[in-house]
């Protein structure tokens, strides 16, 4: 055994190869993206591991395997558990063979998703078993538990990590791996053919072992009681070391703390315990009040007298993020605690380096040099006294809805550009309708929505923003880049061809840098009827770096400022009140340059003098 300094996604990811994991496939998306991408550096080659194309493709890769008998990883956030529901609810009803771990990070807050839903909740509505660990090592120990719960019980689990879980690092002690050698074979049978009968005889089974889990899991060794004391606090995942933390700033006071790091089913008999240890009790959890609810219930089911506190009484924050604060805050009020609140104040406010001045709000933009910029920049001027409306989808382009670039109209999730534009169009005809799509979320979830405006007939201009990445979530390969997971070299699948195959009337490849042919060429395709597609096709700036610089030219620029007020690139900035490039952020692009009226931007190389000296 041997302690290493880990992520918590590394953790998890060491801690299914640990298990014997067989097959992981995922969709990457913050906060969970490195658990699948620890697994691929990690691999001996015994494990197959891929980016599928989206959530629903990776559970149902995942599905077979597991009905041969091997174990498998499905990894996504939360809002690609909604896109996997389909398949998910069918393994819940026929079961599965080998251990089928999906693990489903949520994000509180919400830091880099559309929703802040409660993973735990989808588990009480899909009849699953859900581990919500409290640290990265345990995350790491209940890696191989959650296999084991998972091929006993011959279903699907939700491992549910947050993002404090997944991105805090902790030393982690690495063990031997769990034996797991099983010759894999598909034995056919009538039982994974999915018919309602059998889907009635299986919900009976599901009704009746899940509170035989639940009664399993009130012994289970993660699910403790700790401290004395009349009061209690319940709580589980990263809340727990809040609640910790903020104990030890209030002094320990007296207090017993009821950790659960399985919330569904809920072992009961533990909770009821517990209860009739203490009076009152206050739920600490992210995100949505399943403790306090269960609770509740137990108060109803077995008459007892106890006064919850929580989410529902607004005694504890009810959307966003814990933290040590917060959560201090209401342990106090719960506890009667206001001179040691005081007194943790006081002492916060005497520690060298606490009175931080506020941070400066930053909102996010494109990169310096994104190809986006320029791609949303001329559909912005091809459109300009014409009813248009821009139907934006999930990525970096979304922050294409910003100030100066005003592009994106609507933003509703993956591939809902494509369809939504359509909508759009058949409400008012008169209008220009643009859907954005990048290329790795075409592939994901936009062909079908392309095919339902073909077949439908609607009359949409389709913007395939290809930077030949997945670029939001760290540059993860997709069907379009011709590599895989794996290290292996694949043809790339062309998205010109899938269109052409699809049926739309004109498809076009152009490069977005190129303003001047783009923006006539964004008002030539618009004006033409039916399904038509532009790609702007030019490289993530992240991963394709420049040697080349702009300069301004301070005796030719006018100061008119057009080249910040309509592109909003971060490089141009304001030095004494006049226009200038900061060399440090600036790619090259070229963009401004095309954009000045009067040409006092200037390309420069990393080599010439000029532009060194101003460096």
């Amino acid at each position: 055994m041997k302690k290493e300094l880990l992520m918590g996604n590394e953790a998890m990811g060491l801690g299914a190869l640990r298990a014997g994991v067989s097959i992981v496939a995922g969709y990457p998306g913050t906060p969970s993206t490195e658990v699948l991408e620890t697994i691929a550096k990690h691999n001996d080659g015994s494990v197959h591991v891929e980016w599928s194309v989206n959530e629903k493709a990776a559970m149902e890769v995942a599905a077979a395997a597991s009905y041969n008998g091997a174990r498998s990883l499905i990894t996504m956030k939360q809002v690609g558990l909604n896109v996997a529901a389909d398949p998910l609810m069918s393994l819940t009803y026929i079961g599965i063979k080998g251990g089928m771990v999906m693990l489903v990070a949520d994000d509180p807050g919400p830091i880099s998703s559309q929703t802040e839903q409660d993973t735990r909740r989808f588990g009480q509505f899909a009849k699953l078993p859900v581990f919500d660990p409290t640290s990265p090592e345990e995350a790491y120990e209940m890696m191989a538990e959650a296999y084991d719960i998972s091929e006993r019980y011959h279903t699907p689990v939700l491992f549910r990590p947050t993002t404090r879980i997944c991105h805090s690092c902790a030393s982690v002690t690495l063990r031997e791996k769990l034996p797991y050698d099983r010759e894999f074979s598909f034995d056919k049978d009538p039982k994974w053919v999915i018919f309602p009968k059998l889907a009635y005889e299986n919900h009976k089974t599901i009704e009746r072992q899940m509170p035989k889990l639940g009664e399993e899991w009130s012994g289970y060794a993660r699910n403790t009681i700790e401290g004395t004391g009349t009061k209690g606090i319940i709580t589980g995942g990263i809340s727990y070391q809040y609640v910790k933390e903020a104990l030890r700033l209030l002094g320990n006071p007296q207090v017993r703390v009821c950790k659960i790091t399985t919330p569904h089913p809920f072992p009961e008999k533990l909770g009821v315990s517990f209860l009739k240890s203490v009076t009152d009790v206050l739920a600490v959890e992210e995100l949505d009040p399943m403790l306090e609810d269960s609770m509740i219930q137990l108060c109803g089911k077995y008459h007892l007298p106890n006064d919850i506190y929580g989410k529902r009484t607004q005694d504890v924050i009810c959307a966003g993020e814990n933290s040590v604060e917060s959560v201090k805050e209401s342990i106090a009020r719960f506890l009667g605690l206001t001179q040691a609140l005081e007194k943790s104040r006081e002492t916060a406010a005497m520690e060298p380096g606490t009175e931080l001045p506020p941070l400066p709000v930053r909102p996010p933009v494109l990169c310096a040099g994104c190809p986006h910029r320029a791609s949303f920049y001329a559909v912005k001027k091809a459109m300009e006294g014409q009813k248009s409306v821009f139907c934006g989808d999930i990525g970096c382009y979304t922050l294409g809805n910003a100030q100066p670039l005003d592009t994106v109209d609507t933003c509703l999730c993956m591939g809902a550009d494509v369809t939504m534009a359509q909508g759009f169009y058949w409400m008012d005809r008169t209008q220009k309708c643009f859907a954005f799509i990048g290329d790795s979320t075409f592939f994901a979830s936009g062909m079908t929505g392309v095919v339902n405006a073909v077949y439908n007939q609607a009359e949409i201009t389709l913007i395939v923003l290809d930077n030949s990445t997945t670029a939001m979530t760290g540059h993860q390969p997709h069907p379009g880049t011709g590599h895989t997971m794996m290290g292996d070299v694949v043809n790339a699948v062309d998205i010109t061809k899938i269109l052409e195959g699809i049926g739309l009337t004109r498809v076009v490849t152009a490069n977005p840098l190129e303003l001047e042919q783009s923006i006539q060429l964004v008002r030539e395709v618009s004006s033409l009827p039916g399904v038509k597609a532009i790609i702007f096709k030019s490289p993530c700036i992240a991963v394709t770096k420049t040697e080349a610089c702009c300069e301004v030219d301070s005796h030719t620029c006018i100061q008119c400022k057009k080249c910040i007020r309509e592109l909003g690139c971060p490089a141009l900035v304001l030095e004494e009140g006049k226009v200038a490039i900061e060399p440090s952020l600036c790619t090259g692009c070229g963009l401004c340059q095309q954009v000045c009226p009067v040409q006092a931007i200037k390309a420069v190389s990393d080599n010439d003098s000029s532009h060194t000296e101003g460096k």
